[in-house]
């Protein structure tokens, strides 16, 4: 990026922060509560409208950013906070989740705010671990792209699935993919401390080494569990 282009962008994502900035973040235990919604919606979803069956059964990973802010105008920036479970060996049961934020900025052409759910579906640990060591950004880290959508995940990309992570986006009641290239992922450590405790890391998290867990995480990781089964 030369630096003309650098500061413009620079210039554009500083006079989007007063308006993003309204949006502040849920409360961890809302997160949860928004992120099992999507969760149901999209099980209510026709199955030939929504994210593959078979898709979800083999994830390695499922992260849910619900009510993930768009704004700009010619400039344009993103940010979002959610959840993301895992499976060990990517089979077996669902992790306790662990609560992440994510930003992005890009040039575009986009004008007004849009407020979309984002479901970001795992195929390999790669992702993951990048996020847990604070070294993830979409694309880069690992291979993404726009998710198909249909009754077969192979059917839909004709056998070919060759990314690492596929994206969505749910608005107005429909999926579609969604490119997110260049959006940072990170572990919120704040929210995960308001919910396990002080000192509990991402890895322990993941790994079951948590007590306590608030009614509308267990929820959370549950409803996974069963809507990743059908």
């Amino acid at each position: 990026m030369s630096p003309r282009l650098f500061s413009l962008t620079a210039f554009g994502l500083l006079a989007l922060v007063p308006t993003m900035a309204v949006q502040a973040a849920d409360p961890p235990r809302k997160q949860a509560t928004e992120a099992i919604r999507v969760l149901k919606e999209m099980m209510n979803d026709a199955p030939d409208k929504s994210i593959p069956s078979d898709l979800l059964k083999n994830a390695c990973a499922v992260a849910i950013i619900p009510g993930m802010v768009k704004g700009g105008f010619v400039f344009s920036g993103a940010k979002g906070e959610g959840l993301i479970a895992q499976k060990r060996d990517c089979s077996g049961e669902w992790s306790n989740p662990n609560f992440i934020s994510t930003a992005a900025a890009g040039v575009g052409f986009q004008a007004g705010i849009q407020s979309v759910d984002v479901i970001l579906v795992f195929r390999t640990h790669k992702g993951v671990d990048q996020i847990i060591d604070g070294q993830f950004t979409m694309g880069a880290s690992a291979s993404a792209a726009a998710g198909p959508v249909g009754r077969s995940a192979m059917a839909a990309t004709n056998g070919k699935m060759n990314a690492e992570i596929y994206t969505y986006s749910r608005a107005k009641g429909l999926f579609a993919g969604i490119s997110l290239d260049g959006s940072r992922i990170s572990i919120d450590d704040d929210s995960n401390e308001e919910i396990y405790g002080p000192g509990i890391t991402a890895r322990r998290i993941f790994e079951g080494g948590v007590t306590n867990v608030p009614s509308e995480v267990v929820e959370f990781r549950d409803k996974l569990e069963e809507y990743t089964q059908k």
